[in-house]
């Protein structure tokens, strides 16, 4: 395999890894997370949810199309 393709073979396991850590975070602790985060940024729940899944949907997105398409394509084209 050359280095791109390990570069982006990382990236996808590392950024992969972070995002499942993130959901089971915010499934499991939820409150923990948002007592944490209204002290840095105030907030009522009703509105931190929706960014919360927001960010995570966003983060998941960029995952695939900057870290797993093009894994995917070199392992392709290798």
């Amino acid at each position: 395999m050359t280095k791109l393709t390990d570069f982006f073979m990382w990236c996808s396991i590392i950024n992969g890894g972070l995002m499942i850590y993130w959901f089971l975070i915010c499934m499991l602790a939820p409150d923990l997370i948002y007592k944490l985060q209204n002290r840095f940024f105030p907030m009522p729940r009703e509105v931190f949810v929706p960014v919360l899944y927001g960010f995570l949907g966003l983060f998941k997105i960029f995952f695939l199309v900057f870290n797993l398409v093009p894994y995917l394509a070199l392992l392709i084209i290798g």
